[in-house]
């Protein structure tokens, strides 16, 4: 029995590492297989779900939390939750709701949000949006940014989201303000 057992141990080890080494043989193949579809092709790994108008919103003050905003359609089908968004080039990314009541405006983190079929969730200002903090360098206005959306049953969509600076104006991105 022990011998059957480290026989199996052994084969799925081979097993294993020949698929590691087949995925890292090429990495530019790699990456392109597992790149994401520009938001107007709609995912493929969550049917009927698109995502549209993403945009991440640089902070005023480097090391301040950033914004972004997109919207979120879902076709026919049961209804879905958003679980989590995930910014590449940001620490952390976290779904927000602001609401006003009694004249004050207040902001609180959300654990999901719901989707209905023939439906959009816009995150917007004064709605739905996703904080984002410890924003990388990298991330520059006038270049894009990889969203990924997580589904409450694991699905996964992800787009390129455009980097704008505050105000949503990135035409002066780089130049000098000399007066």
């Amino acid at each position: 029995m022990r011998a059957l057992s480290l026989a199996l141990l052994a084969g799925m080890a081979v097993t294993l590492s020949g698929c590691g080494k087949q995925q890292g043989a090429n990495p530019e193949a790699s990456a392109a297989a597992t790149a994401s579809p520009p938001a107007a092709a709609g995912p493929e790994a969550a049917p009927g779900i698109t995502v549209s108008d993403a945009i991440v919103r640089l902070p005023a003050v480097p090391g301040n939390p950033g914004v972004a905003y997109l919207t979120v359609t879902q076709g026919a089908g049961a209804p879905r939750k958003i679980a989590a968004i995930h910014v590449d080039g940001v620490e952390r990314a976290e779904i927000h709701e602001s609401a006003t009541k009694n004249g004050v405006t207040s902001m609180k983190a959300v654990r999901e949000v719901p989707l209905e079929p023939g439906k959009s969730v816009q995150f917007a200002p004064g709605g739905y949006h996703v904080m984002l903090f410890g924003i990388g360098e990298a991330l520059k206005a006038g270049g894009t940014a990889e969203l990924t959306m997580t589904l409450d049953d694991g699905d996964k969509v992800s787009v390129a989201a455009k980097v704008e600076g505050l105000g949503g104006d990135d035409a002066m991105a780089g130049h000098d303000m000399k007066m």
